[in-house]
């Protein structure tokens, strides 16, 4: 507020759908998987929520989470039944995007369901909401409801092929600007 000029910003559009992005986010799944120690019956793909009058207003998230776990879907070769979209850190009265993670994990382990992972694909990494919220008090909700086996997958954080990625979409957005 203090400075007297405006300095340039560039901003990047959100690579939600980029393949190269989906290719990475698919591989921390089958790492994830694969040093579980059994294999989760179903992923959830927990992104943070919002409200829901944003979506009616017109706001794309809702619709680029479901459209990342649609490629992220494909990309692991699964199948509908094998993967969920839903939505943390709901707070306030009004309604936010549905279903809420922490109510949809417990509504799992109340119908059979005894083996889940869990990943947010919307962090680049992790923080109080990944690693708190998602691997403490959700896990927590699984748990007490009767779920047996939880397995977080981390976000992408510094992962080498992370990293890279980004590295080359700055350098992409940057050419020719700078």
């Amino acid at each position: 507020m203090k400075i007297t000029w405006q300095p340039s910003v560039r901003t990047i559009e959100p690579y939600f759908q980029n393949p190269g992005y989906v290719k990475i986010l698919a591989e921390s799944v089958r790492v994830g998987y694969e040093n579980a120690k059994s294999k989760p019956e179903i992923l959830l793909t927990s992104y943070h929520g919002v409200p829901k009058r944003y979506l009616t207003q017109g706001d794309p998230y809702h619709c680029q989470c479901q459209k990342t776990t649609r490629l992220l879907k494909e990309q692991l070769g699964w199948s509908d039944d094998e993967i969920l979209t839903t939505f943390q850190s709901k707070f306030g009265p009004e309604e936010w995007l549905q279903p809420y993670t922490i109510k949809k994990v417990a509504e799992l382990a109340q119908n059979g369901i005894k083996s889940i992972a869990v990943i947010a694909p919307a962090f680049a990494s992790d923080c109080i909401e990944t690693l708190e919220e998602i691997n403490e008090e959700i896990k927590e909700s699984f748990e007490n409801a009767g779920g047996e086996k939880f397995t977080y997958i981390p976000c992408l954080n510094a992962s080498e092929p992370h990293i890279e990625f980004l590295k080359d979409l700055i350098i992409e957005n940057g050419s020719g600007w700078l």
